[in-house]
């Protein structure tokens, strides 16, 4: 299965309507070579700039998440949409990642749980998610995650107990933290012997610098492909037996004796 994860400049320099018409060009052209695209987090708006969040949320069924269900459909590809700043029935906000099926239907909508900023940041606006995600995709079953996400195991080792091979994480990681997004994406991979998909974003937000990075790790903590810190596509071939082979081979998860 090829992936291609696309890590986007989303510097809040640039107005939101003309990044998301350009990303859905640039994601038509992807996924011409690819079985799954990947997006980063709250990429419309940039994963640091909360009032931007506020002024552009929409419902799932909104304007954005239409037009990737119709890029999906219409290339026939699995399309992980990154996440955006959802509206709730309930009314309220939420940072909700959407994975989409080549037929355009949601496979998953899943509402980031651990939220960033300590009392500030995202939390100001949104409000925590509380179910995990596990999908059958060509991947194997796939586990969603986002960003803060990756420093919580247990979350992943959640989804390893609901069979998942795969994660699938979209992020807005920051440059001075960059070292713990190539460690711990290593880490979550080796830990769970699965295959961890993590797209990252790039470019300045309001008082931070996104740190890029986005990687594919096979589930024996090999970096099989890494980005840099400028706006790029990568392209990676996935084996999704890879991860039964390395479980069989070494079967450490068998040996679990906590939870």
């Amino acid at each position: 299965m090829r992936v291609a994860l696309i890590q986007l400049d989303v510097s809040s320099s640039e107005p939101v309507a003309h990044r998301v018409t350009r990303v859905l060009g640039l994601v038509d052209e992807v996924a011409q070579d690819a079985d799954l695209v990947v997006l980063p987090e709250l990429w419309h708006v940039g994963a640091f700039d909360i009032d931007a969040a506020r002024d552009h949320a929409q419902p799932i069924d909104g304007p954005l998440v239409t037009a990737l269900s119709t890029l999906a459909r219409e290339r026939g590809i699995w399309l992980h949409g990154g996440s955006f700043a959802e509206i709730g029935d309930d009314g309220q906000h939420y940072n909700t990642s959407v994975l989409l099926a080549p037929d355009g239907t949601v496979a998953a909508a899943y509402r980031k749980i651990h939220l960033f900023g300590f009392e500030g940041g995202e939390t100001v606006l949104m409000s925590g998610g509380d179910e995990l995600f596990v999908v059958d995709t060509p991947l194997g079953p796939t586990g969603l995650a986002t960003c803060y996400d990756l420093r919580f195991p247990e979350l992943f080792r959640a989804l390893v107990e609901g069979g998942a091979t795969a994660f699938l994480i979209s992020s807005g990681w920051p440059s001075p933290r960059i070292e713990h997004w190539d460690v711990l994406t290593r880490a979550r991979a080796i830990e769970d012997q699965a295959w961890v998909i993590a797209c990252n974003e790039v470019g300045a937000q309001p008082g931070i610098t996104l740190g890029g990075h986005s990687v594919v790790v096979d589930p024996k903590g090999a970096v099989v492909a890494q980005a840099g810190t400028e706006a790029e596509v990568l392209f990676v071939d996935i084996d999704p037996d890879a991860p039964t082979q390395w479980r069989r081979d070494f079967p450490a998860l068998e040996d679990i004796r906590i939870g």
